[in-house]
């Protein structure tokens, strides 16, 4: 049941100050329950930091970059962003809403923004636990890495994609 996608209206819109709160629990669910599969829980409590975020600072970051939002029945079950050369910082998605087509949702959105800014390809550097979705939608892994947050050794993926006029743009 949980390989199962189940189709529902996923809307993409530009993040806003009042979506700190929601894109913040959106962040901590899907590092602290999706990703705790693949990751030991010294690393998630590293990648995590719950006790060290706060929606002021996390509403100033995600202002800071080009941010997406996707909603479900109006509430926040996921959030992007990609830069004018096309990397994508961050992409989560609740667990609540995982593999139902929201992140599918947000990196097409992702994509035409980075068309429209004249970027040839997107980036990321991907979570083992995003590995797979990065690939089922083109990416390619660079280069495999090991950042330490908090000093705690993970490993996650540079992967890339050329994209292409999106569809219905030209």
């Amino acid at each position: 049941m949980d390989r199962l996608r189940v189709a529902q209206h996923v809307e993409i819109r530009r993040y806003r100050s009042e979506d700190a709160g929601a894109a913040l629990a959106v962040f901590l669910d899907a590092v602290t329950v999706t990703a705790a599969a693949d990751y030991s829980p010294e690393q998630i409590s590293a990648w995590a930091r719950p006790q060290q975020r706060n929606s002021h600072a996390w509403n100033r970051e995600m202002s800071d970059r080009n941010s997406y939002v996707a909603l479900v029945d109006g509430a926040v079950t996921g959030f992007s962003d990609v830069t004018a050369t096309g990397h994508i910082h961050m992409m989560f998605v609740s667990s609540r809403h995982a593999r139902r087509g929201v992140a599918s949702a947000l990196l097409g959105r992702m994509e035409t923004e980075a068309w429209t800014t004249g970027a040839t390809a997107l980036s990321a550097d991907a979570s083992i636990t995003a590995r797979p979705f990065f690939e089922h939608h083109g990416f390619v892994v660079v280069a495999e890495q090991v950042p330490a947050p908090a000093g705690v050794p993970m490993t996650n993926f540079h992967m890339v994609k050329d994209i292409h006029e999106p569809r219905g743009q030209g």
